[in-house]
């Protein structure tokens, strides 16, 4: 039982990362009303439903007789995964794709006691019943053909990866820059209302006829930003060679949000077909995904997520 060869596997892999998406976008489109492609990728594919499929079968055929032992493997197993996948993917990309923070007994939302159940049933379920047939229609397909067929899927779906992988990058770097924007507002307007308040109107007027003659020039002055992005570079550069162990710790800050306003400053080089298709991969991403969250950058990503529901309806 379950003793297949590695492209097999692999094939395996696939198919429970499709069945995951038809499930997944099926019960998220019910809710939502409306069509929805669900998943971090914009292929067919849910990976997390591929590593669930998989795991199941290698935590549950060392127990296999005992259907007890593979309940309790699949609730560790599944759990352990999706805690680790949960954490991983909100360290990298500051987004949270999945919360079950209003169910009861759940950890920090990556699981929760009722998702952890229901993993231990579906493994059951699944190892005894469901992947009995598809084992026969697995190990009857020629190998030759499951290579063919497998191969070419690796590549579509290691393409749709690395845009979705970028597109996360960005999405976390327009958070960031964003937050830091608001907060630099926020200092800039304290320091305009104590200096109206001590001048007096007048100083108002002069200083808002400064910020509209800016606000004209910011198009004009992308080089000089570039340039004194990478002066900034430089200096930290300078300074983590001099001191690495002292400036390492204070530095980390202010390196995140440099590299965030350079990446969203080189979007703009981006050619114009390039840049329209990766919007609409993010744009498409975030529909896709309309429970994401972030703990660290809420105001911000509820403000890109309306943007795009408005941009959808219209």
């Amino acid at each position: 039982m379950f003793n297949y060869l590695p492209l097999q596997w692999l094939f395996l892999f696939y198919f429970y990362s499709f069945f995951g998406w038809c499930f997944e976008s099926a019960y998220v489109t019910i809710m939502e009303k409306h069509p929805v492609n669900r998943g971090f990728m914009r292929g067919p594919f849910l990976p997390l439903y591929g590593c669930g499929g998989t795991m199941m079968l290698v935590v549950s055929k060392p127990y296999y007789d005992n259907v007890l032992l593979v309940f309790i493997a699949g609730c560790i197993g599944a759990t352990a995964l999706e805690l680790i996948t949960g954490i991983v993917m909100e360290s990298l990309f500051k987004v949270r794709y999945w919360d079950y923070s209003h169910k009861k007994f759940h950890f920090h939302g990556y699981i929760c006691l009722e998702s952890t159940i229901v993993w231990g049933v579906c493994t059951v379920i699944f190892t005894h019943y469901l992947q009995i047939p598809i084992e026969h229609i697995i190990t009857a397909i020629p190998y030759g053909i499951v290579t063919i067929t497998t191969v070419v899927i690796t590549v579509l779906v290691s393409a749709d990866f690395v845009l979705a992988f970028k597109t996360a990058i960005d999405l976390r770097d327009v958070l960031i820059y964003m937050d830091r924007a608001k907060s630099e507002m926020q200092r800039i307007q304290k320091r305009l209302d104590a200096i109206i308040a001590f001048k007096g109107e007048d100083v108002r007027e002069g200083i808002e006829n400064r910020v509209d003659a800016l606000s004209e020039g910011i198009g004009s002055r992308v080089e000089s930003i570039s340039y004194s992005l990478e002066k900034s570079f430089g200096i930290i550069r300078e300074k983590m060679s001099l001191d690495p162990g002292a400036f390492v710790g204070n530095a980390r800050e202010e390196v995140v949000e440099l590299y965030a306003k350079y990446r969203v400053m080189m979007a703009r080089f981006t050619p114009g077909p390039v840049k329209s298709f990766l919007d609409w991969y993010r744009d498409k991403t975030i529909e896709g995904n309309p429970t994401m969250s972030s703990a660290e950058h809420e105001s911000s990503l509820e403000e890109v997520k309306e943007k795009n529901r408005r941009n959808r309806l219209n």
